[in-house]
Order: structure tokens, then C-alpha cells, then sequence
């Protein structure tokens, strides 16, 4: 990502969302605000953008019209699958968090345009939000809901960082945040645009800044998706757009030796779902083309 620009990837994800709640059924993730948080120019982009990849990677297929060519690129090629079966998970596991374990506050790390504290006002009660993201993409973030007229919640707090110069801990105690809270940590889309050892050095940063008990869910990808004549297809073209869009893809992990190197770090891993397990809790039975993304894998990682 540019220093100066808002994230590529942030204003995609907010379509994906958006595009999935306006138009699917039944839904996996219902990100009914998603679209206001983007300009009908910002839409309009994306909806070109993906209908003319769609012609040039599939030009012996025939649709109807240019509605039908975007559900097929988002439904088939884009990463929408991952987006809104990643989410569903989080706030699935943020929500049994806070029933059963106690949490207090919730850590959206790299939170681009979520919605989670406009959607679930009746979780705020229970928890206070801290979203921390790129400086440039928060603002812009944050422009856009002063323009929307939205009113920021009281437990919402802004935490601006960035992974690649700042250490976490030390932007997380310039805000209000409890070190000594119960915490929810969700680090989603993050992990593979970072060096391996920069994510584990955040990994261990969370482990050593909260109490036992605190949680961490993340996504990542495994190495073949980064071995040629392994990866696959879809995983090609989307490596493929990230690099033209600025946002290179470039570090997967061995889901078989991902509970060793998270031990070392003070972190217990509580789940682990690779592809399969994903399309069987999220996608069979659908009659339409989502399905799990190859080389897609979720953690849910206890701290003690």
C-alpha cells in the first residue's frame, strides 16, 4: 500500500461485504452498511473493473448482461468467499468469547472499513472496540462516517499504526485500552501482505501484552500457495491482482507446524480450519458458487 493512499484491499473488501449482503440468500455474513461507506463512483469502479476481468480471463463464456458477468466474478473468482466466511467466523467465536470466557474488549487489527460497532450496537455494552489500521486508510475511514452522519459510538476507539514502523503495544497504550482486560484480538486479510517474522513478532507482541484467556483470530495462507504447480488457479489471478494494485501477497505458513511455532510465542491453538472444514461449516448445501477459497486457513489462538 501507498503511504499516502488508502488501502486498495480496505474499499474492495467493503464491496465484497456489500455486494454479498445486497445480493445473496441465504447470507453468510450480512454486511448490510458496507456499501454507504463507499461513493457510488467507488462502486461503479469496481463493478468495471471485475466485469472486464471477467471478459479478458473468460472470453468463451456468454452472459447476459453486465450484472450477470459480475456475480460471476464475484461469486467464482474474486475473494469474496474468504471475506465473508472469515468474518462470520470472528464475530461467531467474539460473541461465545464474551459469554463464556468473560471478554471485555475487542482489538480489530487492520479494521479497514468494518462495520462490526454500527452493525452490533447490542454488543457494546459488553465490550469496547478498538479499531487499529494504517494511518491513511483510518482516516479516510473516518471522513466517511463523519460524512454519513453516523454517530461514534462511546466505545469505539481509532488507534492508528502502522505494522511495518510501530510497535503494537505501544499505539494500543496510547488510547484507553486495559492491558489488564480479557481481549479479543481479530487480525483478519492481514497476515500474508506481511513478512513472516513481522507477523510473528505481533503474534507474540499479543501473547506477552494480555492476560491468559485473551484470544486471537486470524486468517493466512499456506505455502502452496505459493508453489508453482500447487497453487491454484484462483489463487494465481488473486496474487496476481494484489501486485498490480500495490499490495503484494507474500507469506504463507505450514498449517501442520503453525500449533509448534505458536507455542513457543505463549499462544494455544483452539482451532484451526483448513479449505474442507471451512466449506462444511459455511458453504455446502448452497446452490449458488461460493465455496471455501484454496489455501485458505482460520486460527483461533488462546493466549496461556
Amino acid at each position: 500500500m501507498e503511504e499516502t493512499q488508502v488501502s486498495l484491499t480496505a474499499l474492495m473488501a467493503a464491496y465484497q461485504r456489500g455486494y454479498h449482503a445486497e445480493h445473496d440468500d441465504p447470507k453468510i455474513f450480512d454486511d448490510f452498511l458496507a456499501f454507504q461507506l463507499l461513493s457510488q463512483a467507488e462502486r461503479a469502479l469496481f463493478e468495471q473493473q471485475y466485469t472486464k476481468m471477467v471478459e479478458k480471463y473468460f472470453p468463451e463464456r456468454l452472459f447476459v448482461n453486465k450484472a450477470s458477468a459480475l456475480e460471476f466474478f464475484i461469486q467464482n473468482i474474486s475473494s469474496t468467499s474468504d471475506m465473508i466466511s472469515r468474518a462470520r467466523y470472528t464475530e461467531d467465536n467474539l460473541e461465545e468469547a464474551v459469554k463464556n470466557q468473560g471478554i471485555q474488549q475487542y482489538v480489530i487489527l487492520g479494521a479497514g472499513l468494518d462495520t462490526f460497532v454500527f452493525r452490533r450496537p447490542d454488543m457494546l455494552n459488553q465490550l469496547r472496540v478498538f479499531e487499529v489500521d494504517h494511518p491513511v486508510t483510518q482516516a479516510f475511514k473516518r471522513q466517511r462516517i463523519a460524512e454519513l452522519g453516523w454517530e461514534k459510538p462511546l466505545n469505539l476507539h481509532f488507534v492508528p499504526v502502522d505494522f511495518k514502523k510501530e510497535n503494537l503495544q505501544t499505539a494500543l497504550n496510547r488510547s484507553s485500552y486495559d492491558s489488564h482486560a480479557l481481549t479479543f484480538f481479530s487480525w483478519l486479510g492481514v497476515t500474508y501482505y506481511l513478512p513472516n517474522d513481522i507477523v510473528f513478532a505481533t503474534l507474540g507482541t499479543i501473547a506477552d501484552m494480555v492476560p491468559a484467556g485473551s484470544c486471537i483470530n486470524f486468517d493466512y495462507y499456506d505455502r502452496e500457495a505459493f508453489v508453482p504447480g500447487k497453487v491454484a488457479r484462483r489463487m494465481q489471478g488473486w496474487k496476481q491482482y494484489t501486485q498490480q494494485a500495490g499490495e503484494p501477497i507474500i507469506t504463507g505458513f505450514d498449517p501442520s507446524a503453525l500449533a509448534v511455532d505458536l507455542a513457543s510465542l505463549g499462544l494455544r491453538i483452539h482451532e484451526n480450519l483448513g479449505p474442507a472444514e471451512i466449506e462444511s461449516r459455511y458453504f455446502q448445501g448452497r446452490t449458488d458458487s461460493y465455496h471455501a477459497t484454496e489455501h485458505t486457513h482460520y486460527a483461533w489462538a488462546i493466549v496461556g
